[in-house]
């Protein structure tokens, strides 16, 4: 029988109706800064759409040229529930959304078998809403993907950035990264705070910590693999729900950034 992972926070964080959701990102699509960027890499922030959705969307929208070469999404996002030592993997052959199922690449799971910092443990992404709020993203403007969803717990740069890598593939693979900046500061400060984690990871620096990260582990082993390949890190958007849709007295910070393959000179 297939198991599937039936989605949580719909309704919540997003629409639980799928032509209302489908509308919500495309207005959100619509409404991101064009860029020419072909990136091999992301990172979108998780919170609810209306809050988070828009500066989401601005990563999102770079992939609209890759939208039938893509058939494999790794997905990484931090715990917030159930605690893992390592990397997790949800032990069910897909996940489900208002806008569908989205299928597992079994494939890609087994050549992670020998790696001892990937486990298999549902309870870490039963309840987990970091990735699940990515894949009505991915499912608008990817045509057909197969997915690998990590969930990071204490895992270090080196060891994720080692599943990464083993799990990089050509131009039909796309990494994402899920997670947010700054909590609960005054928005002055979270500017000024989230200003500098953006420098850090253009910088390819993989020593966030959670103060400036929520996903500081997953985007640590990101930024070690993206120096391992020669990618270059771009600021999309940075912002905050005090400049979307919450007061401005304690914030939480989002960023969008593209990872693009730089030629060989």
């Amino acid at each position: 029988m297939l198991q599937v992972r039936a989605p949580v926070v719909a309704g919540m964080f997003y629409p639980g109706e799928g032509s209302a959701l489908k509308g919500d990102i495309a207005a959100m699509l619509a409404a991101a800064k064009p860029t020419e960027l072909i990136p091999k890499a992301i990172i979108a922030p998780h919170a609810g759409y209306i809050y988070s959705g828009p500066i989401a969307a601005s990563a999102y929208a770079a992939l609209a040229p890759l939208r039938e070469r893509i058939r494999r999404v790794v997905l990484l996002g931090p715990v917030h529930r159930v605690w893992t030592a390592g990397l997790a993997l949800p032990g069910v052959d897909a996940f489900d959304t208002p806008l569908g199922r989205v299928e597992l690449d079994r494939e890609a799971i087994r050549s992670l078998a020998d790696l001892p910092q990937v486990e298999t443990n549902p309870a870490a992404h039963a309840m987990e809403h970091s990735l699940e709020v990515q894949l009505p993203f991915l499912q608008a403007v990817l045509a057909d993907f197969k997915l690998v969803p990590l969930a990071v717990g204490g895992a270090s740069p080196r060891q994720v950035a080692e599943v990464l890598e083993r799990l990089w593939g050509g131009p039909e693979t796309l990494i994402v990264v899920s997670s947010d900046l700054s909590h609960y500061q005054p928005y002055a400060l979270a500017r000024q705070a989230d200003a500098g984690t953006a420098e850090a990871i253009l910088h390819l620096r993989s020593d966030l910590v959670g103060e400036m990260a929520c996903g500081c582990h997953p985007i640590n082993g990101l930024l070690v693999a993206a120096g391992h390949k020669g990618l270059k890190a771009h600021l999309l958007d940075l912002r905050n729900s005090g400049d979307t849709a919450g007061d401005r007295a304690r914030v939480v910070g989002y960023g969008a950034f593209a990872f693009t393959e730089e030629p060989v000179s």
